[in-house]
């Protein structure tokens, strides 16, 4: 990339050229044109620099959802300091690991979490605190509100840091992953184009922004097209269905489009207007992709993607969308299934997947010796996602390598019979773990959900595997639950599974 490698430089341009459309339209609200965005963003470029924000600083952020929290994103690119999300739901404990390795100049938080943060901050050495709220408001919106609205866009190289993401720490302490303005440019650039973003689309926006999905799939891609967002706090199926006549692209996670098909007023003529579905975040039930073609006409194009490399794979917008599969690499990616000392694999076998390109993060936050670990010497990056590719390269994910079950020597992928379960009659979700067995080593049991009214019958379910599963992948035991454990993007949180299971064939 030549010229200032910076990814707010390539959106600057284009709001100046769209300033009187509309970049932002809330429900009852007057809409936030490309010119207004810009000019926010100048007057909070501004403030951060009065701050002493410079470039390559570190910006904490947890606040809710807001066009403010927006701005504030797009300001820290532009003064080329390096953005940090942090979920909302995150405790002070929590918040306080984030810092100390972070070590950030500058904590932006809800005005309710202020005192916490300062406490947290003198211990930690960061400079200062600032508050935004959900409306926008906050001692980091009055500072900005009087500061000039122009301000210069700082040069960075693409190798840069634009991002420090943290991954979601399921297993060992959570990793910041290092993302570059390479990094985002790239991917916002390929699914701008691949998902056939065009004049005049409108995205419907309901998801969080201190996450990949909705903060550089959704937003960056929206602004690289210029387009119109719907922006809606948190996803509501009903105000969902009222708000699609206006949009035709939305993005969201597997709950959303479950919730919609719960939705009556869900209809095809609601959808009529909707060019395109997109899931992502966590796997879409091959049921759910079904059943959601069935009511509005409509395949929902799934893709897969992680914190460390944003979008890897997607199901193409012109062609087969292939419900239980994510596709194919998108264009200048590489994918390849491998075995453990990272040698490609046959089509139709199942290995770890690895992947290589300009979306690829630089590596994991003062971690060389886990950066090493998890990128390859020839640059490909162990996903720690089992999968499988056919010979047109179309890759279907089966599970997490941490997932992987291994019972009396043989390798089970829940994958395999999370999906043989969620065929059968009554059950509305399913997920498969391993648990301590003393003679198997691991045993495979199963929790469902159950559809609304229907009852579960673990002895039918079991027989019902028996007949269509070898002995060993058949689950020894299935519990039922009103609904799995989930996290903000709607991924099944399997630890917790395993925890509340852990001892159910130990001796006591």
């Amino acid at each position: 990339m030549s010229g200032n490698a910076n990814l707010f430089a390539l959106f600057e341009e284009r709001f100046r050229q769209a300033s009187d459309s509309p970049a932002f339209s809330q429900p009852g609200r007057a809409p936030v044109t490309y010119g207004a965005l810009l000019t926010l963003v100048g007057r909070y470029a501004n403030a951060l620099r009065e701050l002493s924000v410079e470039t390559g600083d570190r910006v904490t952020v947890q606040v809710e959802k807001s066009i403010a929290n927006v701005a504030l994103y797009l300001a820290v690119m532009k003064v080329g300091a390096v953005y940090q999300p942090l979920n909302t739901a995150y405790t002070a404990a929590e918040v306080d690991y984030f810092v100390g390795d972070a070590e950030p100049r500058l904590i932006v938080t809800d005005p309710s979490r202020r005192a916490a943060m300062e406490d947290l901050a003198d211990r930690r050495g960061v400079g200062a605190v600032e508050t935004l709220d959900a409306e926008g408001g906050g001692s980091l919106a009055e500072f900005a509100a009087d500061q000039p609205s122009t301000a210069d866009t700082a040069f960075r190289d693409p190798d840069d840091l634009a991002g420090l993401l943290y991954t979601s720490g399921t297993t060992g302490r959570s990793k910041g992953a290092m993302l570059t303005h390479r990094n985002l440019s790239s991917n916002a650039v390929t699914l701008k184009d691949l998902w056939g973003f065009e004049p005049g689309d409108v995205l419907l926006h309901a998801l969080p922004i201190f996450h990949v999905h909705g903060l550089y799939v959704a937003l960056n891609t929206a602004f690289l097209n210029t387009s119109e967002i719907i922006w809606l706090p948190k996803f509501d199926a009903a105000q969902v269905v009222a708000e699609l006549p206006r949009a035709t692209v939305m993005m969201g996670v597997p709950t959303f489009y479950t919730r919609l098909l719960n939705e009556p007023r869900f209809t095809a003529e609601a959808a009529r207007h909707m060019r395109l579905f997109i899931s992502g975040s966590a796997p879409l039930l091959a049921e759910t992709h079904r059943e959601f073609e069935q009511r509005v006409g409509h395949r929902i194009l799934e893709r897969y993607g992680m914190t460390e490399c944003g979008m890897i794979t997607s199901n193409p917008y012109l062609g087969d969308r292939l419900a239980g599969t994510v596709g194919f690499a998108l264009p200048g990616v590489e994918v390849r299934i491998a075995d453990k000392e990272g040698h490609a694999l046959a089509a139709g076998e199942v290995g770890m997947l690895e992947t290589n390109g300009p979306n690829r993060f630089k590596g994991y936050w003062r971690m060389p010796e886990k950066t090493a670990e998890e990128i390859r010497p020839d640059g490909f990056f162990i996903t720690g996602d089992l999968a499988v590719m056919d010979e047109a390269g179309r890759v279907t994910i089966v599970g997490r390598g941490k997932d992987l079950i291994i019972s009396g020597g043989f390798n089970v992928y829940p994958k395999e019979i999370e999906s043989l379960l969620d065929e059968l009659p009554g059950i509305g979700e399913s997920a498969v773990i391993g648990v301590p067995h003393p003679d198997f080593g691991e045993a495979v049991i199963a929790v469902v959900t159950p559809k609304t009214g229907e009852a579960v019958s673990e002895s039918e379910l079991i027989t019902s595997l028996s007949e269509r599963l070898a002995k060993f992948k058949v689950p020894k035991r299935i519990f039922t639950m009103d609904e799995l454990p989930r996290n903000t993007m709607g991924k099944v949180q399997k630890a917790e599974l395993r925890r509340v299971h852990d001892t159910l064939f130990r001796k006591v």
